[in-house]
C-alpha cells in the first residue's frame, strides 16, 4: 500500500534530534510557557519574516484569538460580515461565528479554489469589516491583488494559512501579507508537531500582546485576568519538536514540489484535472495535491483496489454542515461541485520516488 502520509516515517527523519529536543524538557521540569516555546515562536517570526510569533494551542484557537483580539481593540463587533471563502474547512468558518461575526460565503477561483478579487465587490456591505483568505491545498492566495482590495475598502485581512508554511508570494511568506495569520501545526502538516498545536504571526504590537493575553486566561500577570480569556498555549514539548523541523521544512517543502511537478507533467488523462500552478514560482508548498475528476467515487475505489491511499479533502462544504443549518439553503455551485469531484494523492518528504512513478501510471491507466 502506497500511504498517503506516513507521520512515522515522515518523524523517523529527525527523531534523533527530536527526542533530544524533547529530554530535554522533561528534565527541566519546565512545562508550560517556557524557553522552548520562546526559542521556536523566534525562530518562526524570523522564518515568516514577521515581528511577533505566539504560540497557541490549535489552528483554530489563531484564528479564534485573532479575531477576539480585535473584538477587544474594538476593531470588530458582534455582527460584523467576513468574506470568506466558501470552499474551506470548516474550522475556517467556525473561528468567525465564535466571535459573534457573520461568515458571508464567496465561491473561489475555478481555476485554483481560492478566494480572489473577482466576485468579492458584489459580497461588500456596510457590515463588511474583514476578509479571510485561506491558502488552500498550500498555495498562497493572490495576496498582492487581496491587499490591495482590503485597502481600497478598509477592511482587515487574516490569513488562514493553517496548510501554507513557506508559501511564497513577491518575496513575502505566508503569515507576512495580511494584518494577522493562524497557522496549525497539526501533525499531518507541512510543518507538523506531534500533537495538537498553532500560532498567530502579525506585525502588529497591540494585536501580539492582546493575543498573549487572551490565550493566557486574559492575563498578562498571575491572578491579575485583564479581559475574559482563555487557556491556549503552545506547550513546550510541541516547540521543541517543531524547532527542529522547522529547520528541515524548506529542505521537505523541495521535494514535495519535485513531486507535484512530476505528477503535473506526466499525467495524462483526459477524465482528470490537475492543479494549475507556476512552477518557477514558489507560492505552493503542496500541503495536499489535489486533482478532479467527475467519477470520483469510480476513481477512488480503483486507486484502493490498486493500493493506492487518498483522501478526500473536504466532501461536504460548510454551509451545508447540519451545524450551519441557517446556511444550508445558501446555492454555491462551484464549491458544491468541488466537493463532489476533488482527491487528494499522496504526496510527502518520504515518499520513494518509484512510489511517485506507481501512482501516476495507475492514474494514466484509469
Amino acid at each position: 500500500m502506497i500511504k498517503f502520509l506516513d507521520l512515522q516515517k515522515i518523524n523517523a527523519q529527525y527523531g534523533a534530534e527530536i527526542k533530544a529536543s524533547v529530554q530535554e524538557v522533561i528534565d527541566s521540569g519546565w512545562y508550560i510557557l517556557g524557553n522552548k516555546v520562546k526559542a521556536f515562536e523566534e525562530a518562526f517570526a524570523d522564518y515568516c519574516g514577521v515581528k511577533h510569533c505566539i504560540g497557541v494551542a490549535n489552528g483554530l484557537d489563531a484564528l479564534v484569538l485573532i479575531l477576539n483580539a480585535y473584538v477587544e481593540l474594538g476593531k470588530l463587533k458582534k455582527g460584523d460580515e467576513i468574506l470568506v471563502p466558501a470552499n474551506t474547512y470548516i474550522a475556517t468558518v467556525i473561528a468567525i461565528t465564535k466571535v459573534g461575526c457573520v461568515p458571508v460565503f464567496v465561491e473561489p477561483d475555478e481555476a485554483t479554489y481560492l478566494l480572489s478579487t473577482e466576485g468579492l465587490q458584489a459580497h461588500l456591505s456596510s457590515k463588511t469589516k474583514a476578509m479571510m483568505p485561506v491558502h488552500l491545498y498550500g498555495q498562497l492566495a493572490d495576496m498582492e491583488s487581496l491587499m490591495a482590495f482590503a485597502k481600497q475598502h478598509n477592511l482587515l485581512v487574516i490569513e488562514d494559512s493553517a496548510q501554507s508554511h513557506g508559501a511564497m508570494q513577491a518575496g513575502k511568506k505566508s503569515g507576512n501579507w495580511g494584518h494577522a495569520s493562524g497557522f496549525s501545526f497539526y501533525p499531518g502538516k507541512n510543518l507538523g508537531a506531534l500533537g495538537d498545536g498553532g500560532a498567530v504571526t502579525t506585525n502588529d504590537d497591540a494585536l501580539a500582546e492582546m493575543i498573549r493575553t487572551l490565550g493566557n486566561y486574559g492575563s498578562e500577570k498571575k491572578y491579575h485576568n485583564k479581559v475574559e480569556g482563555m487557556n491556549s498555549r503552545l506547550d513546550e514539548i510541541q516547540a521543541a519538536a517543531l524547532t527542529v523541523k522547522l529547520k528541515y521544512l524548506d529542505k521537505d517543502t523541495a521535494y514535495r514540489r519535485k513531486i507535484a511537478q512530476y505528477y503535473s507533467q506526466h499525467i495524462k488523462n483526459d477524465k482528470l484535472s490537475l492543479p494549475q500552478w507556476e512552477e518557477t514560482k514558489h507560492n505552493h508548498v503542496f500541503h495536499l495535491y489535489v486533482i478532479r475528476c467527475a467519477d470520483r467515487p469510480g476513481l477512488q475505489d480503483y486507486l484502493n483496489v490498486n493500493h493506492i491511499q487518498t483522501i478526500v479533502h473536504y466532501p461536504i462544504p460548510p454551509h451545508k454542515q447540519a451545524a450551519y443549518t441557517r446556511y444550508n439553503n445558501l446555492k454555491l455551485p462551484l464549491t458544491e461541485k468541488l466537493s463532489t469531484e476533488v482527491l487528494s494523492i499522496p504526496i510527502s518528504p518520504v515518499m520513494l520516488w518509484e512510489e511517485v512513478e506507481e501512482v501516476v501510471r495507475l492514474l494514466n491507466l484509469y
